[in-house]
């Protein structure tokens, strides 16, 4: 009986595969029609530039500059409250400090802090470090998912239940939930990470984080069996969330956190939403194809510095008879940016510092070639209205490989640090928007008439 259940749940029967083709073929839609009708899929023109959906004041991403009224493409640049990214990341390491817990509070607060303010935050995200009592028993290990995201989704669904005031939107208690999550979010990935090894067989170990480490110290020592770390490791690490914390209202899973609230749902719902998004290979995802791009080249071109073996499967790649024959460089291209994306800048060269340390120069090596070579190839091959460069996913993978992390846990570290931009938009809605999210779609459909069964 088992069997018979699990094959209806679980195939593709050819009855499936006979309405998935009806399906298919009756919402197919001319490409035409959306140049005819002016409709900017995915809410951007052929240049890249988003359609203007709302105000914020938390960050912006900027990759083009005005020269005689005209706008034309520059070296990209992220700000967070009007700082930018490259001044806060040298800010931190000149001052030999980890950073994510003085961004957090700029984004969510909209200024720097002094060493009081930003004292007291972190005391505050420490004594939220805690789950409700046997939440590890009975919602993380029970039943964990192979997927970390989809963990990580299920226990903040789960959090609401303990909520006593989980539907109240106001701005207090918003920024409680906010900050309980911020500080939840490291022990929710790597507490569902051990517990779906140890389904596997391996060793079960839960660390408690340590009050006297940062965000990223304590994620490295909850998920090392022998807590151990290197101070370069946790500033590296650190750096990541810094630079992943936001990218501007209209990045995928930013956009749903504030499509989300504005219907009015709770925090634990808009969390959920914006990581279901975040989840997407052409969102937080990237970072894990890119990696399994490169194992995959790896397996396929032998000599790592032949430059004319790389490039064939490049256009092995773009022609859809390499990896996962979808027709994309992974980790090469951006939405906003044309030039450079300032974040991968600041990560390349963390990047070649750790390759040294870790004895991985090779395989640096061949990232830097993969860099320099796919928009050469990117355009013989396609039409493309803006330039072609590495986004931050391209090397975040390779950051984290060396760092020991497994794959599993590359996007939600990149939620772990998200979170706090999605927090910071949730209550920036709240706070000045009272509509619900609702475009525009044109009907291609003709009106019929309705035919009686036994007529048609």
């Amino acid at each position: 009986m088992a069997n018979s259940i699990d094959k209806v749940l679980f195939e593709i029967t050819p009855k499936i595969q006979q309405l998935a083709e009806l399906c298919a073929n009756n919402n197919a839609i001319d490409k035409e029609l959306y140049t005819k009708y002016e409709v900017k899929r995915g809410l951007r023109d052929v240049n890249g530039k988003g359609v203007l959906a709302g105000l914020t004041n938390i960050s912006d991403v900027c990759a083009k500059k005005e020269i005689d009224g005209v706008e034309v493409p520059c070296e990209g640049n992220l700000y967070y409250r009007g700082y930018n990214i490259k001044d806060l990341v040298n800010g931190f390491l000149d001052a030999k400090h980890f950073g994510f817990e003085e961004a957090a509070y700029l984004l969510l607060f909209g200024n720097l802090p002094n060493s009081k303010e930003l004292n007291d935050f972190h005391e505050t995200l420490i004594e939220r470090r805690t789950l409700p009592p046997n939440f590890v028993r009975d919602v993380i290990m029970k039943a964990p998912s192979r997927d970390m995201m989809n963990s990580l989704s299920r226990s903040i669904l789960n959090l609401y239940s303990y909520d006593e005031k989980a539907d109240d939107t106001s701005i207090p208690n918003v920024l409680r939930q906010c900050l309980n999550l911020i500080s939840q979010f490291p022990m929710l990935m790597v507490y569902g990470y051990h517990a779906y090894n140890y389904r596997r067989g391996d060793d079960l170990f839960i660390y408690a984080p340590s009050p006297n480490l940062s965000t990223a110290e304590n994620i490295l020592m909850m998920l090392r069996k022998d807590k151990q770390y290197t101070k370069f490791e946790a500033t590296v690490l650190d750096m990541a969330l810094v630079l992943h914390m936001d990218h501007g209202g209209g990045n995928n899973s930013t956009f749903t956190t504030h499509v989300v609230t504005s219907s009015g749902t709770d925090t634990y719902s808009t969390i959920a939403a914006a990581l279901a998004s975040l989840k997407g290979p052409k969102h937080g995802g990237a970072n894990i194809k890119v990696s399994q791009m490169f194992e995959d080249m790896k397996q396929h071109v032998s000599d790592w510095e032949d430059e004319d073996a790389v490039r064939q499967y490049l256009n092995d790649l773009l022609d859809k008879k390499a990896f996962d024959q979808k027709g994309l460089i992974y980790g090469m291209g951006h939405a906003i940016y044309s030039i450079s994306d300032p974040r991968a800048d600041i990560f390349k060269g963390f990047v070649k510092r750790l390759a040294i340390e870790k004895g991985c120069e090779k395989e640096y090596n061949l990232y830097a070639m993969v860099e320099r070579l796919a928009p050469e190839v990117i355009g013989e091959k396609r039409k493309i209205y803006k330039g072609v460069n590495a986004n931050v996913d391209f090397y975040s993978g390779l950051v984290y490989g060396m760092l020991g992390l497994p794959k599993e846990l590359y996007t939600p570290i990149f939620a772990a640090a998200r979170i706090v931009g999605w927090s910071a938009h949730r209550l920036e809605e709240l706070k000045n928007v009272d509509k619900i999210i609702r475009p525009a779609y044109r009907p291609l459909c003709p009106y019929r008439d309705y035919v009686k069964l036994e007529d048609r």
